[in-house]
């Protein structure tokens, strides 16, 4: 299995590693820093760059679900890597920090609308969230509590516990259309400090502060049970 490295360290941009696999598939590393696909924050981009000067451009990275193989997805006409290869690894750094702004501000809107999750989706421009109440969510007041929370700048830290702990702890799960990454025999938790704490496996800034100015777009009636909100980095 690759060691995920962007699990205890968000902010890492680069890292060695050597390929264990390539097919038609993708390309697998023993480690990386670039985040698969997965809970609705889209897969890193970046670079592959060997010794000898080749450069291979990473277009998306993906895990796949039957094997579990951790996948980098080569850009079309890019120079083959084999197995052995020693490369090191970078990842569009700007793009993943923005999609770390984006995924910890959903999570303060998870504290500040406390219902369920139904969906959510994490772009560059514009991310949204789906909730699972049939009220309205006052637009107005959700951008002057995110206005508030920013300006505190509180920690976000991660935790691990023990399958059987998160079971025993039905409350933490928000997200009702996806499972928490289990069946390692651990889950980690993201919190913010006395505001959030959920299973998640995505990466997050270090503080909320990071996440600067944000706009609260179009909230959308999308089911008898299920609002849409819209959100919006403002730089």
């Amino acid at each position: 299995m690759t060691e995920a490295i962007f699990r205890d360290d968000a902010y890492a941009k680069s890292c060695e590693a050597t390929v264990v696999s390539v097919d038609k598939a993708g390309i697998e590393l023993d480690r990386t820093i670039f985040y698969y696909e997965s809970g609705g924050q889209p897969g890193d981009t970046g670079t592959l760059a060997t010794a000898d000067g080749h450069t291979v451009e990473i277009a998306d990275t993906r895990m796949d679900r039957g094997s579990g193989r951790h996948l980098h997805i080569p850009a079309e006409g890019m120079p083959s890597l084999v197995l052995g290869d020693t490369v090191t690894a970078t990842i569009d750094w700007e793009r993943r920090h923005r999609l770390m702004r984006m995924h910890t501000l959903l999570h303060l809107i998870c504290a500040i609308v406390d219902v369920d999750i139904t969906g959510c989706q994490i772009g560059l421009e514009k991310s949204r969230i789906d909730l699972n109440t049939d009220g309205k969510p006052d637009k107005e007041a959700i951008q002057a509590q995110l206005d508030e929370l920013v300006a505190k700048d509180l920690p976000t830290a991660a935790k691990w516990i023990t399958d059987e702990e998160l079971a025993a702890q039905p409350e933490l799960v928000k997200t009702m259309s996806l499972s928490p990454p289990t069946g390692i025999g651990k889950v980690r938790l993201i919190g913010v400090e006395g505001i959030d704490l959920q299973p998640c496996g995505g990466t997050h800034v270090a503080s909320i502060g990071e996440i600067g100015r944000v706009r609260v777009g179009k909230i959308e009636n999308k089911g008898k049970q299920n609002r849409r909100i819209n959100v919006h980095l403002e730089d």
